[in-house]
């Protein structure tokens, strides 16, 4: 069974004006070319109370770094009480949203992702030698490497956020 390890666990919560389908486009481009993973949205759900929208959207990205190092990031969005508004910017009327947005990020480092050292038990114990004294540095580099990913879209949504509630 592959060893995983959650490196990174945080979010970002933030109440104004923004666009939802930019949002949700901002993050979908950002997540795919700055940290190459591939994405697949396993939970897209909408309730609709009055003139209010909550959006909950769960998204998992992986991505293989090598034959034995793989990245697993889980984004969670809970958008409350979005609701339509427009605004007038430059003279011209725009519509555009309103509500709270939370994103959670959860970045977790899967070693031996294939099961290869899984088969006996001298295998798992040539897998922690290995580990221990073999690429302890490789996974100190990686488990940096995801940790300033999940680090930098959170910076980055909440940015995007600032700037959309500014305009």
């Amino acid at each position: 069974m592959a060893e995983k390890d959650t490196i990174f666990s945080s979010s970002v919560k933030n109440t104004g004006i923004f666009s939802f389908s930019d949002f949700y486009k901002f993050c979908y481009d950002w997540l795919t070319e700055e940290t190459e993973l591939e994405i697949e949205e396993s939970k897209y759900k909408e309730k609709l109370t009055g003139t209010s929208k909550f959006i909950d959207i769960e998204w998992n990205g992986t991505r293989e770094v090598t034959d034995y190092f793989k990245f697993d990031i889980k984004v969670e969005f809970k958008i409350e009480n979005m609701t339509e508004v427009e605004l007038v910017k430059d003279g011209v009327k725009m519509k555009t949203n309103k509500g709270a947005v939370q994103v959670k990020v959860k970045g977790t480092l899967v070693r031996d992702y294939k099961g290869k050292f899984e088969t006996t038990p001298f295998n798992k114990f040539l897998r922690s030698t290995y580990e221990r004294w073999v690429i302890p540095s490789r996974i100190e580099d990686y488990e940096e490497k995801l940790f300033g990913d999940c680090d930098e879209f959170l910076s980055q949504v909440k940015a995007f956020l600032d700037l959309e509630g500014k305009r």
